[in-house]
């Protein structure tokens, strides 16, 4: 039961609002009359029989003691509990009110519900947000707009934001930080195939949910705030669009450059892998727009020395002030992050950093292991097929679906994987760009390549710039005749 209820009522009076509202329906309040065994009873007494029913909630009570006679539903929803709230709208815990299904619901705020130009442009974003299906996205069921009163109705995720999450912990060890990574960026790329950026990064807007899994949240609400005058903007000191705005002041990008949303990516691996942002500090939205503040960020490994090389190259790429130096999408952020954690389960922590961040193999550490072989694929079910049938016959597969990135990669490091294999089937002529162009580089020039050509791409094959270790394959393939192909084209690379 509530502390010191404003006004002392009896359980009666607490019973007849509850009913009146409806809350409460005349079978539950016989039953609890029944199980009190007399209406004579205190208010404790009735609501904390009520609270051990799940007929009420704590919630429900404080205001029923106030005599509140509004804000217990929306629309169909009845509301459980306050969660939280944001510059711009309310999280509530809530069921519906008959199928009995608990959601979330974000209600704008009143001050934006009485204008018709910013409940517009909520209504609009949750209506993009509703498109999103994905497993790293939280889902938005439905948007209701029926004035004065805006909600989008959610998922409920049962667990923590990721900033409680960060401040349990202290830090997040590597394998579960790169693993929550992981989540956030498929999540990222999914939306940016589908041409949304988030513009809200932070910890506060990634859900880890009971079972570890991490999901997105409030893609394109920030919007609400950049339409916000200057003056009103400016008054709200933990608005991350003064971050977003501060970056792209900076580095002159537009205001949907998802390079932007990769900037704080690299902000949240950061702060989980060290327990501190690095960003200063400040509710000052001046300071916090300086470019001084971006300029000033501590090298991850200056930080904590403990972070692995791989993760520390992720942060450090991710957050290149730099846009043309930053990652340029979701995509190659997650392949670094894949191979960051196949680094640390193969006990490969610490490499060498270059001036540019760049990470170098030293003398020290690990080499790589035997047969791994690098699979280029676009479409998610042959990437699937290609793991599990690879992985059988003892490699190391790794998987990318950006062809251009997987050459850098060779660049960077010529001893990524022992052979590519290049599926033009879903890639198209990239697969020949990259296949050719790995040939021509001179540290890439000695890496076995596959080419995998189909019916109506076999002209391509006299543009290939084949050798004895970089092949053409005409498909469709047997897997048995792909992994005997393989197998010699490692071997003889491991005899050179």
């Amino acid at each position: 039961m509530p502390d010191s209820p404003e006004l002392e009522v009896s359980a009666q009076e607490i019973a007849d609002r509850a009913y009146n509202l409806g809350l409460l329906d005349e079978r539950q309040l016989q039953g609890v009359w029944a199980d009190l065994g007399s209406r004579t009873v205190s208010a404790e007494e009735f609501v904390q029989l009520c609270v051990r029913r799940e007929l009420l909630t704590n919630y429900q009570i404080e205001r029923l003691m106030r005599d509140e006679r509004s804000g217990y539903f929306f629309g169909d929803y009845k509301v459980l509990y306050y969660v939280g709230a944001g510059s711009f709208a309310r999280v509530y815990r809530a069921v519906h009110k008959d199928t009995g299904r608990v959601v979330a619901l974000k209600v704008l705020r009143k001050r934006f519900s009485d204008s018709a130009s910013q409940y517009g442009r909520f209504i609009r974003e949750g209506e993009l947000g509703r498109a999103l299906r994905h497993p790293n996205i939280v889902p938005i069921y439905e948007v209701y707009s029926r004035a004065p009163t805006h909600f989008l109705v959610m998922e409920f995720v049962e667990g923590r934001n990721l900033r409680d999450f960060v401040k349990v912990r202290g830090k997040v060890n590597p394998e579960e930080a790169t693993r929550l990574m992981i989540d956030i960026t498929r999540g990222l790329q999914y939306a940016f195939e589908q041409g949304l950026t988030h513009r809200d990064l932070k910890l506060t807007n990634v859900l880890v949910a009971s079972r570890g899994q991490a999901k997105l949240v409030d893609f394109g609400l920030a919007a609400i705030e950049q339409a916000l005058s200057k003056d009103a903007w400016l008054q709200m000191p933990n608005a991350r669009t003064i971050d977003y705005a501060a970056l792209e002041r900076a580095t002159g990008v537009r205001r949907d450059d998802t390079r932007s949303d990769i900037y704080f990516l690299g902000v949240i691996y950061y702060h989980m892998l060290t327990g501190k942002s690095p960003l200063p500090d400040t509710r000052d939205p001046l300071k916090r727009l300086s470019r001084s503040r971006l300029e000033s960020v501590v090298p991850i490994q200056q930080v904590d020395p403990s972070v692995p090389t791989s993760m520390a190259f992720v942060v450090h790429k991710a957050m290149e002030l730099d846009p043309d130096r930053r990652y340029q999408t979701p995509q190659q952020v997650l392949d670094d992050l894949e191979l960051a954690a196949q680094k640390l389960r193969e006990g490969v922590a610490h490499e060498s950093l270059d001036a540019d961040g760049a990470a170098e193999r030293t003398a020290a550490a690990a080499p790589p292991p035997q047969r791994a072989v690098m699979v280029v694929e676009a479409n998610s079910e042959l990437q699937d097929l290609f793991r599990d049938v690879l992985r059988r016959a003892g490699y190391r597969v790794l998987l990318t679906s950006d062809a251009g990135r997987a050459v850098e990669r060779f660049v960077d490091t010529p001893t990524t994987a022992h052979c590519v294999v290049f599926n033009a089937q879903s890639l198209g002529q990239a697969a020949l760009e990259a296949f050719n162009r790995l040939g021509q580089e001179a540290r890439t020039e000695h890496v076995p390549a596959v080419l995998l050509l189909d019916k109506s791409q076999r002209d391509w094959e006299q543009q290939a710039q084949k050798a004895e270790h970089r092949i053409v394959l005409a498909m469709p393939i047997k897997m048995k005749e792909l992994r005997s192909r393989l197998s010699q084209l490692v071997s003889a690379e491991n005899q050179a």
